[in-house]
C-alpha cells in the first residue's frame, strides 16, 4: 500500500497545480491555442507514490518518470489502487537498451528514443509484454551527447525505423532546450524539425517540449506535451535518490 496522503503536502500540490495551469492557460490564450489540446505530464522523479496518488485526485493522470527502478517501484506500489487505473506512465529519461524490456512493461509513452538500438529493444519488449507503445524521438538541439537526442540530420532514418516496428507508434519529436540558450529560439528550431518529420510521417503530429522554466516558450512553438516537475511538485527534499 502507498503511504497515506498528507493534507499539508496535498495543499502544496493544489497550489503548484493551480499556478502551472494558470501559466498554461495564459500562454495558450496568448497564442490562440486551446489549452485542452496540451497534455501536462507531471514529472514525479524523486517524489513518493503518494504524490502521484494525490495528483490523480486533482485530475493529473499523466505521470513522468526518468529512472526505471524508481518508476517500477511506484507502479507496483499503486497497483492495488483501483481508482488509479487511469494513470498513464510516461518514461522521459535517457534510455539504456538493457532497461527497455522493463520500461515496455509499464510505460505507455516513451519520450526519449534517440537510437535505432533503443527503438528495436523497446519494440521487442513491448511485443513480449503484448503491448504497444507511443514514442517520441528525442532530437538534440545542441549536439551535446551527454544530454541525449539524435542530431537533426539523423532524424529521418531513425523515424523510418520506428515506423517499421509494429509495437511502436511514432507520435513526434521531443527536445530539451540547450542550457543557457533562448528557449524561444530552441523551440522554434524544434517546430521546424517537427514540420519536416510530418512531411514523411503524417501521424507524427506531437511535440514534447517545455519544462518548469520554459513552458510558455514551448507552447508558443506548438508543444503538445509539457514535462513539468519542480513548478508543480516544488523543490522539497525528494524521497527517492
Amino acid at each position: 500500500m502507498s503511504e497515506p496522503l498528507d493534507p499539508d503536502r496535498r495543499a502544496e500540490l493544489v497550489a503548484g497545480l493551480a499556478a502551472v495551469r494558470g501559466r498554461l492557460a495564459d500562454a495558450s490564450a496568448s497564442t490562440g491555442r486551446d489549452p485542452h489540446t496540451i497534455t501536462l505530464v507531471a514529472v514525479t522523479k524523486g517524489f513518493p507514490a503518494s504524490d502521484v496518488a494525490s495528483l490523480a485526485t486533482l485530475g493529473i493522470t499523466d505521470i513522468g518518470e526518468s529512472r526505471d527502478q524508481e518508476a517500477r517501484a511506484k507502479v507496483a506500489e499503486l497497483a492495488d489502487r483501483p481508482e488509479l487505473t487511469a494513470l498513464t506512465w510516461h518514461f522521459v529519461g535517457r534510455l539504456q537498451t538493457n532497461k527497455c524490456r522493463s520500461i515496455a512493461r509499464y510505460a505507455s509513452v516513451v519520450h526519449s528514443v534517440d537510437r535505432i538500438e533503443v527503438a528495436t529493444a523497446l519494440a521487442a519488449g513491448a511485443q513480449r509484454a503484448e503491448r504497444h507503445l507511443d514514442v517520441f524521438i528525442q532530437v538534440s538541439l545542441d549536439d551535446d551527447p551527454t544530454r541525449g537526442g539524435v542530431p537533426a540530420a539523423e532524424l529521418a532514418p531513425l523515424a523510418d525505423h520506428v515506423a517499421t516496428q509494429d509495437a511502436l507508434r511514432l507520435l513526434g519529436v521531443m527536445a530539451v532546450a540547450p542550457l543557457g540558450a533562448d528557449p524561444d529560439i530552441a523551440f522554434e528550431q524544434l517546430a521546424g524539425i517537427a514540420a519536416r518529420l510530418r512531411a514523411d510521417h503524417l501521424e507524427a503530429t506531437a511535440i514534447s517540449a517545455g519544462m518548469s522554466a520554459d513552458l510558455e516558450s514551448a507552447i508558443r512553438h506548438g508543444a503538445t506535451h509539457l514535462r513539468v516537475g519542480s513548478a508543480l511538485l516544488g523543490r522539497r527534499t525528494p524521497t527517492f535518490g
